[in-house]
């Protein structure tokens, strides 16, 4: 097998690949810590600014409508500037969203809020695809590296939003704020890689099997099922577990570090599971046990024992770290080239984002119909459920461009 010149193997020179590989780590780091800062913060700002809870809950939903609705069109952009020109661009509008989104009035919360989600939803469907195509040796590890920084720098987000926001005239304001200094670093350090736009776009739009569309693929609906549910599990308990475990006797900032520690858990298991996953000959036994430990966690925080709810809040970093990166390692492993774990990572993030973004809403919605949290605990059981069917399906040794009754091929 011939090697791409800028894998770890025979990268075309030693900064060259370092430089790149950081680049990826950096963006990464910002493709959810400008959300998970927000689950903390969300009492406070429902207070400060009046809100319901469903209202509020749709500071979380926006994002995930815009990874919906502007995923689809994330690897036609990248086809047509280059992925690097992209990801630049995407890093550029993170910067201008978090801005608007913490330093004007009401309206421009959710503006920059909209905003943010349009910068993430791209970076989070070429990135995968982008990985395939630089490090095609070594999708595992990279994909690992990129996920534990995403998910420790989301954890972070989660734990130290209340304990900034508490710093002398910042406020929830200013703790939302201060995560546009990751972006400014991220889009200096991928300046670099906007002279290989030209080259990326070429090797972006390599020809794909005509008759394969993916949106005809069961297969690739699986993977969008799964997708989808555990983003919504993990969108829904970044903005309401706080407030659950509240009503469970914990302060504002032990639920936010209770909401730290659900992240905190993951960070391993997306590494380990990449790596994993790309060893097996399929990755069913990985997504059924997943589903498994979501149903644990969910029926811990059911149940509301202090005793049973850090436990429950581990297993459901556990699942949500080993959901998350077999979602993406699907992306790959099911797909045959660069274009097509692209599109995949398209369509999974563009419905999946969808079914997930209705998560943090309805959940708000029934308590405030049902003033409970356990209805809508109950839903995300069943969802759970959903998912071990769905990831079973998705873990299977096929791909996407042959039949879905071929093998892949060792």
């Amino acid at each position: 097998m011939s090697k791409n010149p800028t894998t770890l193997e025979n990268p075309s020179s030693h900064q060259t690949q370092w430089l790149l590989l950081l680049g990826i780590i950096l963006v990464g780091a910002n493709l959810r810590a400008p959300l998970t800062s927000v689950g903390s913060l969300i009492s406070f700002i429902r207070d400060d600014l009046d809100l319901s809870h469903a209202v509020a809950g749709s500071i979380t939903t926006l994002p995930l409508l815009a990874f919906a609705f502007l995923s689809p069109f994330a690897p036609k952009l990248a086809n047509r500037f280059g992925m690097e020109k992209t990801i630049f661009f995407s890093l550029l509008l993170l910067t201008i969203g978090l801005i608007v989104r913490s330093l004007f009035g009401t309206s421009f919360l959710f503006i920059g809020t909209i905003m943010i989600g349009m910068a993430i939803s791209i970076g989070n469907v070429l990135l995968p695809g982008f990985i395939k195509i630089n490090f095609p040796l070594k999708i595992g590890f990279v994909t690992g590296i990129y996920a534990v920084f995403m998910n420790l720098f989301g954890a972070f987000g989660s734990g130290l939003s209340v304990p900034i926001s508490s710093i002398k005239g910042l406020g929830w304001k200013g703790s939302l704020a201060f995560w546009t200094l990751f972006a400014i670093i991220a889009l200096l350090v991928w300046l670099p890689q906007l002279r290989k736009a030209t080259e990326s776009a070429k090797v972006v739009k390599a020809p794909v099997q005509k008759g394969k569309s993916i949106w005809r693929s069961p297969l690739a609906w699986h993977i969008t099922v799964f997708m989808g549910l555990q983003s919504l599990i993990f969108y829904t308990l970044i903005t309401w577990l706080p407030e659950i475990l509240q009503t469970h006797g914990y302060s504002t900032s032990a639920a936010g570090w209770m909401l730290f520690l659900m992240q905190f858990a993951l960070i391993p298991i997306t590494f380990i599971i990449p790596v994993t996953a790309e060893k097996l000959k399929d990755q069913r036994l990985l997504a059924g046990v997943t589903a498994i430990f979501f149903m644990a966690g969910v029926v811990g925080l059911f149940l509301g024992s202090k005793l049973l709810i850090p436990l429950s809040v581990i297993l459901i970093g556990i699942a949500a770290g080993s959901a998350f990166s077999l979602s993406m390692m699907f992306f790959s492993l099911r797909t045959s080239n660069g274009q097509e774990a692209s599109e995949m990572s398209g369509m999974a993030q563009s419905f999946g984002y969808l079914l997930a973004a209705i998560g943090p809403m309805l959940f708000g919605g029934l308590h405030d119909l049902f003033h409970s949290w356990k209805v809508p605990l109950l839903l995300l059981f069943l969802i759970a459920v959903i998912i071990f069917i769905a990831g079973v399906n998705a873990g299977k040794n096929t791909v996407i461009s042959d039949s879905t009754r071929t093998k892949k091929s060792a």
